[in-house]
């Protein structure tokens, strides 16, 4: 079975993301490591990392992602935009090699009005920096998640994420997170067995299904193929609980993470409902 979790708060520190997703009875967990607002983010220190590690392994060691600021622009053509983007990035490596995280989810970014196929390669030359920089000594995945078309936005289209995949000379750093609120703003249906094969047959002959190593489990408050990404609870949206009881028992992906990333208060309840409403969906 898929290791179903959410997306949980780090206020008050980063370890207590593992009491929020144990408060929940989740499987698996993505945080932001900083202020995904920020541009400056202060280092770790050594008593946050024992923290994080200690409380990580007293929680079964379950799988968790982090997610890159979204101030984050690797398809940028403007050079300091570019410049601080790679800086960021390059942090976002570290603190996941300091913390043990082994991915981290990252949306491609913008072309800006530069075209679709510039800001392809911005991302590709970009991420090659990226690793670079971050040093051989780095071992996390990179994932490159899968976005709803809005603008001027890359990575709508499972060709792109290839086409950034094929391009970088770190390929097999990199991966694809895939949110099922944005690939059905983006114009994938899944909603029945045949229009689900469909999208994962063009998600294999794009880059291959093995790629896909993490997902974001959020129905979309719009219709297919709107281009807008407003995420909604589980069930209550367009794409509806059938097709996520086909991702939910899709063999190929038994034992990857699903995290929600749904809207929530502070006492969770909402986490609680959607993650029992998917479990419902499992055969």
């Amino acid at each position: 079975m898929p290791l179903l979790g959410a997306h949980e708060s780090v206020a008050g520190g980063l370890h207590r993301a593992f009491d929020h997703i144990a408060e929940v009875g989740g499987e698996s967990l993505q945080i932001f490591t900083r202020n995904q607002r920020q541009w400056q983010a202060p280092p770790l220190s050594n008593e946050e990392i024992e923290q994080f590690r200690t409380r990580w392994e007293e929680a079964g060691n379950l799988p968790v992602a982090s997610h890159a600021s979204y101030l984050i622009n690797l398809g940028s053509s403007r050079k300091e935009q570019a410049a601080k983007s790679v800086a960021s990035f390059v942090g976002e490596l570290r603190r996941c090699d300091q913390l043990g995280i082994a991915w981290v989810v990252v949306h491609p970014g913008s072309h800006g009005g530069d075209g679709v196929e510039a800001g392809l390669g911005n991302v590709a030359r970009h991420l090659d920096m990226v690793f670079e920089k971050a040093g051989d000594d780095s071992r996390v995945k990179v994932l490159l998640e899968t976005t709803a078309g809005q603008g001027t936005g890359l990575g709508s289209s499972f060709a792109e994420l290839a086409w950034i995949i094929y391009r970088s000379k770190f390929s097999h750093r990199l991966g694809v997170c895939l949110d099922t609120c944005h690939i059905f703003a983006a114009g994938y249906d899944f909603r029945t067995p045949r229009t689900y094969d469909k999208t994962f047959l063009e998600a294999e002959q794009a880059f291959g299904v093995e790629r896909i190593c993490f997902f974001h489990l959020n129905d979309s408050k719009k219709e297919l193929q709107s281009k807008v990404d407003r995420h909604e609870h589980i069930g209550a949206g367009k794409i509806g609980l059938e097709g996520f009881r086909l991702l939910l028992n899709d063999t190929r992906f038994a034992g990857h993470p699903m995290t929600l990333e749904t809207p929530k208060g502070k006492d969770l309840q909402e986490d609680r409902d959607n993650l029992a409403r998917l479990r419902s969906l499992l055969e």
